[in-house]
């Protein structure tokens, strides 16, 4: 008795394999991509009344891809000048606190951002009153920020 050596003929491949073949290809992107947005909706600032930027608003700003990502410090920064326009220089040196606070990885930058919102502050309230909401936040770099600005 001869043994054959090809394999039993094999229906065409149907609908169900292509399918099958298509999502093995496709589902690894999809689930690549709906992590970053994900990740792109979280708020990292720590402070639940700002406004989260999510994917869709970096993209349609139309900016250059390197200018799109930015640095977590430089996002802080810009929330808190946007903030100071709003609120006292009192409660956005307390969310500088906090944001730092909630990620360390930010401490070497509170010095510059604390300079950066007394500056600010000296412009929106003047150098007196811009003073007188100086603490020690980065130390006192708020109030090194307010002297710069005056002088």
């Amino acid at each position: 008795m001869k043994h054959s050596t090809t394999h039993p003929t094999r229906r065409g491949r149907g609908p169900a394999h292509r399918i099958g073949r298509s999502l093995a290809l496709v589902l690894p992107v999809v689930l690549v991509l709906s992590g970053t947005l994900a990740v792109t909706r979280v708020n990292w600032s720590g402070s639940p009344s700002r406004s989260v930027l999510t994917a869709s608003d970096t993209v349609a700003t139309g900016a250059p891809a390197y200018a799109r990502s930015r640095a977590p410090q430089d996002v802080l920064r810009d929330q808190l000048l946007t903030e100071l326009q709003d609120k006292d220089p009192g409660v956005v040196l307390t969310h500088l606190q906090q944001a730092v606070d909630d990620r360390p990885s930010l401490a070497g930058y509170c010095v510059s951002i604390a300079r950066t919102l007394g500056r600010a502050a000296v412009n929106i309230y003047g150098p007196a009153r811009a003073q007188s909401y100086a603490r020690p936040v980065c130390d006192t770099s708020f109030a090194s920020g307010v002297q710069s600005a005056h002088n």
